[in-house]
């Protein structure tokens, strides 16, 4: 599946997020992640995110798609960050 990630968490908790997120996905903009993902990474990807957010205070919306071949993306402006998976 391919999935876009977007969180607004507080200030204490974006570098762990960040971090954390850079194991499965691409980063593409602050505060932005995505990429393909397997069913079992996705999951874990779901419950890291409630072990470090505060589900009170903080937001993090997840959007999945069957590929990424089902929608399209049009930057305008530069691009942000590379595509390319981080190692």
């Amino acid at each position: 599946m391919y999935a876009i990630i977007v969180y607004d968490v507080g200030v204490e908790r974006v570098t762990k997020i960040c971090n954390f997120l850079r194991c499965f996905l691409s980063w593409v903009q602050n505060s932005v992640f995505e990429g393909e993902l397997t069913e079992s990474q996705f999951l874990r990807i779901k419950e890291g995110i409630k072990e470090i957010i505060d589900k009170n205070i903080d937001s993090v919306r997840i959007y999945t798609m069957r590929s990424k071949d089902v929608f399209k993306t049009e930057i305008i402006g530069i691009e942000k960050a590379s595509m390319e998976p981080f190692i």
